[in-house]
């Protein structure tokens, strides 16, 4: 199982999200395809919400995904 999310970054600036290429560490302003989907549960029981966003990186070319936001449903 691929563990890439430590390795995400997402930054707000000026009310915009920028995601951080992993590869070459290039910020990407606007996401190609965003989506929801419901996350793991926690000890609880309670799922997470996740709004994900994928990314093309105009530099290295490298397509990337990042978590945009959590909500517990």
């Amino acid at each position: 199982m691929y563990n890439h999310m430590k390795t995400m970054d997402i930054e707000n600036v000026g009310g915009s999200l920028m995601a951080k290429c992993p590869k070459c560490g290039t910020k990407v302003s606007k996401p190609r395809k965003t989506w929801k989907m419901a996350g793991r549960p926690d000890k609880s029981g309670k799922r997470m919400q996740l709004e994900i966003g994928l990314f093309d990186c105009p530099k290295c070319k490298k397509t990337f995904r990042e978590v945009l936001s959590k909500k517990k449903i």
